[in-house]
């Protein structure tokens, strides 16, 4: 084979594998809506009569829980607009809500202002540090691209706490990446 062959077929190879290249925009953006999608499932459940119960002396109210993981999907936002929280300054407390309306609220207009974050960044973006902080004590300390995963795996992990706050009352769940005990569809 002739050097200008070598030199073509690694061109075109070169061509194939940028076609491949996974542009994590996307990617992102696919993963939070699903999450949005699935946490909305769950927020519909949460019964109105029960915003004050807990499982547990330790646990957060009902309410609280809802209402903190319908706002986690505007952490995205948060995380490409701002290079910090500081509580110290911004300080934080639960939201209240009155009635499921409410609380799906939320969560939309949380996913729609994260959504429009990451619909408007660029790769190069996910590379600056976002740090949360209290005063002097830092908190966290991540690039904006740990921020938006972090995000999404608070969704995760609180959304299963809100899983066994629901079982505890009785109240079929629906799947989250598959089938639960309670609803076999996908």
């Amino acid at each position: 084979m002739s050097m200008p062959d070598l030199l073509l077929m690694e061109l075109n190879l070169m061509e194939k594998t940028k076609h491949k290249t996974m542009d994590i925009i996307q990617l992102l953006l696919a993963e939070y809506q699903h999450e949005a999608e699935t946490t909305r499932k769950f927020l519909a459940l949460v019964p109105e009569d029960k915003y004050d119960w807990a499982p547990h002396e330790k646990s957060m109210k009902m309410e609280h829980l809802a209402t903190h993981l319908a706002d986690i999907p505007s952490w995205v936002n948060l995380a490409l607009k701002t290079d910090e929280l500081d509580f110290a300054v911004a300080g934080f407390g639960p939201t209240s809500v009155s009635n499921t309306a409410e609380l799906l609220s939320i969560l939309d207009k949380s996913v729609s202002a994260g959504k429009a974050a990451l619909e408007n960044a660029k790769e190069e973006d996910l590379n600056g540090r976002w740090v949360l902080r209290n005063g002097d004590q830092v908190l966290a300390d991540y690039s904006k691209y740990e921020t938006i995963r972090h995000s999404l795996s608070q969704t995760s992990h609180h959304r299963a706490q809100l899983g066994v706050y629901l079982r505890l009352l009785n109240i079929p769940l629906p799947g989250s990446y598959g089938p639960s005990a309670d609803s076999q569809s996908f």
